[in-house]
C-alpha cells in the first residue's frame, strides 16, 4: 500500500506514540488542580507550550491550545471582526481558495453586516501581495490569507503579505495547518498577528492543534467555562495529545531540510511522470508549493472512479480537501484558479510523505497513467472530446 494523501492527515509519528503513551501514565493529572499530579500534568502542559512557541518564534505566552485548525481559525477570525466592530471597522480581506473553516465563518460574518472582500488567485493560485495592497481599506480589520493551500499547495508570499499589513495597521491572520513543520515559518519576521495550526497534519494526534495570537491581541472566546489558557479557551486540556504534538512538530521541524530535498525531488518526479499523461494538467505554480503535494485534473474523467481504482491497486490519494469529501461540486480551489467544472471534477491530489521511494513514485505515475486511460476507454466525453464534437480545454 502506498498512502499518498498526508495533506488530509498524517500517520502519528513514534516519537509522538511514545510521548503520548507516557504521559497518559504520568501526565494525567488535570493541569488546573494545586497538588502534585496536577502541577506535574502542568508542567508537562508548559513544556510543550515552550517547544511550539520556539518553533514559530512567539512567546510561549502568545500559543492557545484549541482542538485543531477549524476551532484555531474561527477563533482568529471572529476575534479579529469583534475587534474591528468595537473601532467600526467591518470589512475584511481573504482569497478565494481558503480552506471552508475560514471561508464558512466569513459567510457567517458577513450576516452580520461585515463586507468581505475574496482576492483572486490566479491560474498560478497565489495572491498578488500588490493586489491586497489595493484592496485594503480605511475599514479594514483583518487580512486572513493561508500560507499554504491544502488542495492544490501553493506556498503564498505571507512575509510580504504580512508586511503590507503591518504597513497598513491590520491584523494579518494566516490558515498555516499545511504550513507548520513544512516550510519555515517565523511569526515576527513573518509579521503574523494570529496563525492557526493541527497536529495531525505534521505526525501528531488528531483532535489537538493551536492558535498564535500575538500579546496585546483580544481574543474572543469561542468556549465559555474554566479558566484554562488564561481564560481563553474553556476545557480541561489534553496534556498527553498536547505534550505529543509539541514532540512531533520538534522532530519534523528539525528535518526539515532533509525532508524538503528529497520530497521535492520525488514531487517533481511525479509531477513530469504524470504530466506525459495526454490532456492533463498540473493545478498551481509547479515551484511555489508544498514539497510533497502534486495535484492534477485529468480530462475526459471523474475524479471519484480514478480514486476507487487507484485504490483497489494500493494507491490512497484524493480528489481535494478530506473535509468536502462527500460532495458532488467540483473544488472550489480548482474553480478559484480557472478551471470549468468538467475539468474540476477530474482532479487528483496526491499529497506525498517523507518516506515515498522513487520507486514508489513510478509505481503510482503507472497506476495512474493505466487508470486514466482504462476510464477515458468507455467515457462518453472523452470519446465526444476524439470525434470533435467537443473542444478539449487541456
Amino acid at each position: 500500500m502506498i498512502y499518498a494523501d498526508n495533506a488530509a492527515t498524517t500517520k502519528m509519528s513514534e516519537t509522538a506514540i511514545r510521548t503520548m503513551t507516557e504521559l497518559m501514565q504520568t501526565g494525567w493529572g488535570n493541569a488546573s488542580s494545586l497538588y502534585s499530579t496536577g502541577q506535574k500534568a502542568k508542567e508537562y502542559l508548559e513544556k510543550a507550550r515552550e517547544e511550539i512557541a520556539a518553533v514559530i518564534g512567539a512567546s510561549p505566552r502568545e500559543i492557545i491550545f484549541t482542538s485543531g485548525g477549524s476551532e484555531a481559525d474561527n477563533q482568529a477570525i471572529l476575534s479579529a471582526a469583534a475587534l474591528g466592530r468595537r473601532k467600526g471597522k467591518m470589512h475584511i480581506i481573504s482569497s478565494a481558495f481558503e480552506h471552508h473553516a475560514v471561508l464558512h465563518t466569513l459567510d457567517k460574518l458577513q450576516k452580520e453586516g461585515f463586507a468581505v472582500t475574496l482576492l483572486d488567485v490566479h491560474e498560478d493560485g497565489l495572491v498578488r501581495p500588490e493586489e491586497l495592497e489595493a484592496a485594503i481599506r480605511e475599514d479594514t480589520c483583518l487580512v486572513t490569507i493561508m500560507a499554504a493551500n491544502n488542495e492544490i499547495g501553493t506556498i503564498q508570499d505571507i512575509r510580504r503579505i504580512g508586511a503590507v499589513c503591518r504597513e497598513k495597521g491590520v491584523l494579518f491572520h494566516t490558515d498555516a495547518v499545511q504550513a507548520v513543520g513544512h516550510i519555515p515559518l517565523n511569526v515576527e519576521e513573518d509579521h503574523i498577528d494570529m496563525l492557526s495550526a493541527s497536529a495531525h497534519k505534521f505526525h501528531g494526534p488528531k483532535g489537538v492543534g493551536f492558535l498564535y495570537a500575538k500579546r496585546g491581541i483580544w481574543l474572543t472566546n469561542l468556549i465559555e467555562g474554566g479558566a484554562q489558557e488564561r481564560g481563553k479557551r474553556a476545557g480541561t486540556e489534553n496534556v498527553p495529545a498536547i505534550a505529543a504534538m509539541a514532540a512531533a512538530l520538534k522532530e519534523v521541524s528539525s528535518r526539515r531540510e532533509e525532508n524538503t530535498a528529497h520530497l521535492e525531488v520525488m514531487r517533481d518526479r511525479l509531477i513530469e511522470g504524470l504530466s506525459r499523461i495526454p490532456h492533463a494538467a498540473l493545478n498551481g505554480d509547479p515551484k511555489k508549493r508544498l514539497p510533497g503535494n502534486v495535484n492534477f485534473c485529468f480530462e475526459g474523467i471523474e475524479g471519484e472512479s480514478l480514486l476507487l481504482l487507484l485504490d483497489d491497486r494500493g494507491i490512497q490519494a484524493s480528489s481535494g480537501s478530506a473535509c468536502t469529501s462527500g460532495s458532488l461540486d467540483p473544488s472550489h480551489v480548482l474553480l478559484a484558479i480557472g478551471r470549468v467544472h468538467d475539468v474540476a471534477h477530474g482532479s487528483l491530489r496526491l499529497s506525498l510523505g517523507e518516506d515515498i521511494t522513487a520507486e514508489e513514485v513510478d509505481e503510482i505515475i503507472g497506476a495512474v497513467t493505466e487508470v486514466v486511460a482504462y476510464l477515458r476507454s468507455f467515457s462518453p466525453i472523452w470519446r465526444d472530446l476524439m470525434s470533435g464534437k467537443r473542444e478539449f480545454i487541456l
